[in-house]
């Protein structure tokens, strides 16, 4: 057993142990029933930040430990499990294996193939931009993950990143983050950004237009973020170069069923991209996708396929995440945990600089609890509270949410990320690393320059 191993067992059982002082002896703002809830969260945070339980058997021991305590009804913990995400998902593993068995994938990497192969770093540099351009076009971060995630494992098998080798585990990494990153900068991109929008607007009669905000975020969150990103994945994951054109080309099928795949995906692709106009929810055209693709005769996926490329694993992780987001929303625990947080960073009227730092890294502390998505749920009632400590108007303390939940510390906090290394065939916990360094090099060089961007614009 490894020093990290030990390592980890003893951080977990320090966490444990702190969860079991606290439901024991719940401090004052907490009644005893959220004291037990949060100490249930905690335990299923620890284990999906050590790594010492597979991510989708912590997710079950969160399931039952609520349901046996009692804590939360059935249906609110198995909440995620009717998200349409699941199905999202579902229809995912779908195409993806039909993009595979039909070799459309690997024709589409053949046809990127000269423009990205000439060097690695053209090949992760490539896939990023693809993702920030998708961001503009379709609706969902999971949606793009897997148009990407196909055509960059392709794109790997074409350049002989074998399986195992970090330059493969570099293209994994970059699409899942490529398929999500970006579309933080982009206003009907991601659904924490609808999440913010919809809240500022409801509860404080606030709209945000899609030029103000692509202005605002796009420039430092969207493309120095992409670039800083390519710039980890180079030096985390780099490839070997003798691995580099080594492997040949599968023989694709026939053209005839390529291109009836592609008229389904183009047609996929059309109708999540006008979702704002026919209002169908992207999750259920990728099932509709799935069921022709499924079809006997006319489709591509076998059962016995389907049965190769469905992840359950994959699907309880998210349901589990999604679940734990809902948990916490329930039980109010968001707005105790901000309360307690706001009132310890320094934040005073005034002190510009760090009252932007204090509420990002509020946001950012809020998502390791609530998820991404249920970061403005939980802060968005409190913008008007924190405007008035800060001094800042409540337009800018809505935004420093966006800094905040686009900040991932740990792999949990992001569905899509979990959804596209799963379609990939990576464990979450190859990012892990990366996410931490990230973070820090956000606060430390990301934020100061949104502050002066954003100053310069006149939001502070």
């Amino acid at each position: 057993m490894s020093f990290g191993t030990y390592g980890r067992q003893a951080l977990m059982a320090a966490i444990a142990a702190g969860a079991a002082l606290l439901a024991l002896w719940p401090p004052a703002p907490l009644e005893p029933q959220q004291a037990r809830t949060l100490a249930v969260v905690i335990v299923t945070l620890g284990f999906w930040a050590t790594s010492l339980l597979p991510p989708f058997l912590t997710a079950m021991g969160f399931f039952a430990a609520l349901l046996i305590s009692g804590l939360a009804p059935p249906d609110l913990v198995f909440s995620g499990f009717t998200s349409a995400a699941i199905w999202l998902i579902t229809a995912g593993f779908v195409i993806g294996k039909a993009i595979q068995v039909t070799g459309l994938g690997q024709r589409l990497a053949e046809a990127v193939a000269p423009h990205l192969s000439r060097s690695y770093p053209m090949l992760i540099g490539g896939l990023m931009l693809m993702g920030a351009g998708l961001s503009f076009l379709m609706p969902s971060s999971v949606g793009r993950a897997m148009l990407l995630v196909p055509i960059g494992m392709a794109l790997a098998d074409t350049l002989g990143l074998t399986p195992g080798s970090r330059g493969r585990t570099g293209v994994a990494v970059c699409v899942a983050f490529a398929a999500n990153v970006p579309g933080f900068a982009v206003l009907p991109a991601n659904l924490p950004n609808m999440v913010l929008t919809g809240a500022a607007d409801s509860i404080l009669g606030i709209h945000f237009g899609y030029a103000d905000y692509l202005l605002l975020h796009f420039p430092i969150l969207g493309l120095v973020r992409c670039a800083l990103l390519v710039v980890l994945i180079l030096r985390i994951f780099p490839a070997e170069a003798p691995e580099l054109g080594r492997a040949a080309a599968a023989a694709p099928e026939p053209g005839g069923r390529q291109l009836w795949l592609m008229a389904i995906l183009l047609a996929t692709l059309a109708l999540w991209t006008t979702d704002r106009l026919h209002g169908i929810n992207p999750a259920w055209v990728g099932l509709g996708a799935a069921v022709l693709i499924l079809l006997p005769r006319i489709g591509f996926v076998s059962p016995p396929q389907f049965r190769e490329s469905a992840d359950f694993p994959t699907l309880l992780l998210v349901a589990g995440v999604l679940g734990l987001g809902a948990v916490v929303s329930h039980a109010g625990l968001g707005v105790v945990l901000a309360d307690l947080v706001s009132g310890v960073l320094p934040m005073a009227p005034g002190q510009d600089f760090a009252n932007f730092v204090s509420l990002s890294l509020l946001a950012t502390l809020t998502a390791v609890i609530s998820t991404m998505p249920g970061v403005p749920a939980v802060l968005t009632p409190l913008a008007e509270q924190l405007a008035a400590q800060t001094g800042l108007p409540v337009e800018t303390v809505l935004m420093t949410q966006v800094i905040g939940f686009s900040t991932v510390l740990l792999p949990y906090q992001a569905p899509p990320v979990l959804i596209a290394l799963g379609l990939a065939k990576e464990p979450p916990r190859v990012i892990v690393k990366m996410l931490l360094i990230l973070a820090a090099v956000t606060f430390l060089v990301l934020v100061p320059l949104d502050f002066l961007w954003w100053r310069m614009l006149g939001w502070i």
